[in-house]
């Protein structure tokens, strides 16, 4: 019988029994169980400027104690994800958190005690969920002038620029990139690509168009890194003027502090925020009916933004839009700036914004 050829997740595989094996001796012998684990972040409220949040560098270590009621359920839970996860490895087969939640969701309780499992493997490991063979349901979207191979299906894109297509969940699936694009647009939502879509905005303007949908997932904020790394185009951002949309643009810019860990394999550090700014509401004469009060929820997420350090240190202009919108008070979606024309946004506002350098 002919060997097996080795596989990427070999290596994961003796990772995964090596870690076992330890935690087996130290229980049978006695002694103390504990299990380090690295901890990141990518933003912190230090004012001196002086963390090292954004170098991809652990900061600090968590310990887990078999001793503590709550760490050893914890480590119960831990235990039981990476079985599955071996098995998905060992079949090569796939799945999502939400997948391996419901293999056993009494004893899991709640599907965010597996996605806290998924991450301290991920960092236990020094892998990506990815390498664990569990994969997110794909939301995101993408239209324009491009091409790709997706597991030996050709997507063409530019057949017809101005339909969208399910952005793929596996950037490892993906190949022969092919693209005359002169940049890549990322828009928040769903609505305005359809509005873009039937302007007909890819087809006047050379562009790839890519949305997350509201807060970007892992395969979409993937999928925008390899096509900004393999394409090397600039990237610009269009989000609602709100304190949700400000930090899903320092998601796509920054990464999230959930996943930390893997913040340099997602982020795009290059993308440019096009709009909508807080202060153009005036200029493009937003009108009153189209102007919502910020809520004293939305006051406390953007007071909680504007101390990330990454915005002190890298984006100081974005975090001065931030503070026009706490003293204006007020917040407006994308859609209010078409009040007046529906094309206004395709025709118009991103076109003349892209074309006179009117980004941050």
């Amino acid at each position: 019988m002919a060997e097996r050829s080795w596989r990427p997740s070999d290596a994961i595989l003796r990772r995964i029994k090596g870690f076992v094996r330890c935690v087996v001796e130290d229980v049978a012998s006695n002694r103390s169980l504990s299990i380090p684990l690295d901890r990141y972040r990518n933003y912190c409220s230090d004012p001196s400027g002086s963390c090292i949040c954004s170098s991809g560098l652990p900061c600090g270590k968590e310990i887990i104690l078999l001793e503590k009621e709550s760490h050893a359920y914890r480590l119960d839970v831990l235990l039981n994800v990476l079985l599955i996860v071996q098995r998905l490895l060992q079949e090569n087969k796939h799945g999502s958190k939400r997948d391996i939640y419901y293999m056993k969701p009494s004893f899991f309780r709640e599907q965010a005690v597996v996605d806290r499992a998924i991450n301290d493997i991920c960092i236990l490991l020094k892998c990506s969920r990815h390498n664990l063979n569990v994969v997110p349901v794909g939301k995101g979207l993408v239209m324009g002038w491009l091409k790709f191979i997706e597991g030996g299906r050709e997507i063409y894109c530019i057949r017809n620029p101005n339909t969208a297509y399910p952005i793929p969940v596996s950037v490892e699936d993906v190949e022969g990139i092919v693209s005359v694009a002169r940049y890549i647009l990322v828009v928040e939502k769903e609505t305005v690509l359809q509005r873009l879509a039937n302007d007909k905005f890819c087809d006047k303007n050379h562009c790839i168009v890519i949305t997350g949908r509201g807060y970007p997932d892992v395969p979409t904020r993937r999928f925008l890194r390899h096509l900004v790394d393999q394409l090397q185009l600039p990237v610009f951002c269009l989000v609602d003027s709100d304190p949700y949309g400000f930090d899903i643009l320092t998601i796509y810019r920054f990464g999230s502090l959930q996943m930390a860990y893997d913040a340099k394999l997602m982020c795009v550090p290059d993308i440019r925020w096009l709009g909508v700014f807080p202060s153009e509401f005036e200029k493009y004469q937003v009108p009153d009916r189209c102007l919502l009060q910020l809520t004293p929820e939305d006051k406390k997420k953007a007071q909680a933004m504007m101390l990330r350090c990454y915005l002190r240190q890298e984006a100081p202009q974005w975090r001065f839009e931030l503070e026009i919108m706490l003293q204006k008070g007020v917040k407006f979606e994308i859609e209010a700036l078409s009040v007046s024309s529906l094309s206004f946004l395709s025709e118009e506002y991103i076109p003349a914004k892209i074309q006179h350098g009117e980004h941050v």
